[in-house]
């Protein structure tokens, strides 16, 4: 995907997540995040949002402290807080030259795909919680939930593979149905590796895409999905794949 289309789904994916969090009441439970409830949903994406901000305004060759950027208001004024600090990542990203040269921690064509693209899946699935508080699931473009797909499995979990090893291995394959592009999730004794297309696997996962994308970040169960196998791959995906925000 080029770089536009990251920063208008992190436009578009802000202002439904804001309509969400609006609908669902500042004290209404995230059951994808248990413990959460909007009011934190809100101040952590508000803060990650105005991080990701100073890197991209400030070219910044080191990671910036985050600690100063999380300070959210405990009173009415949250959700405006929210909504400035999306409003000011969004013009940041597209007043942004091409040859930005700034901090990334994952892999990217350059530092401003990086940050378009991450803050635009981060801003998605947390779309998607503040959409489970009001009782709706959100659907993405099958190129966009794909690239989600791939950054997961490709960016966030290549960093520390070791970390879903499985003895005895685990396997399963994933299938989009709505976007032809297929993955095979191996969980050896030694680390994870992720081959492309469909292999050999004793669990088979086929939906859209998007259903995939929120089944990876543990958003989303296998209910509605085509599933064929035993299912001690995913239960062990679901209970040790877990992301941190950077």
């Amino acid at each position: 995907m080029r770089v536009d289309h990251f920063i208008e789904t992190l436009r578009a994916d802000g202002d439904r997540l804001a309509e969400a969090a609006h609908h669902a009441g500042p004290d209404a439970a995230v059951p994808t995040c248990p413990g959460w409830v909007i009011a934190d949903l809100l101040g952590h994406l508000g803060g990650v949002h105005r991080w990701a901000t100073a890197h991209v305004t400030g070219g910044h060759r080191e990671p910036v402290p985050a600690d100063g950027f999380f300070a959210a208001p405990a009173d009415g004024t949250l959700l405006d807080w929210f909504r400035e600090g999306h409003r000011s990542l969004v013009a940041a990203l597209l007043a942004a030259d091409p040859a930005l040269d700034c901090w990334t921690f994952l892999p990217a064509g350059s530092p401003l795909e990086f940050w378009a693209r991450r803050q635009a899946h981060e801003t998605a699935v947390h779309r998607a919680d503040a959409e489970a508080a009001a009782g709706s699931r959100p659907r993405w473009s099958p190129d966009f939930a794909v690239d989600g797909i791939d950054e997961v499995l490709h960016g966030f979990f290549r960093r520390r593979p070791e970390r879903l090893a499985a003895d005895p291995p685990l396997r399963m394959s994933l299938h989009a149905t709505d976007a032809g592009r297929a993955w095979t999730i191996r969980m050896e004794p030694d680390r994870l590796y992720v081959d492309a297309g469909e292999q050999p696997a004793g669990l088979r996962l086929a939906g859209t895409a998007s259903d995939l994308y929120l089944l990876l970040w543990n958003r989303a169960g296998v209910e509605g999905l085509d599933v064929d196998g035993d299912l001690a791959a995913w239960e062990s995906w679901r209970d040790r794949a877990v992301v941190t925000w950077h």
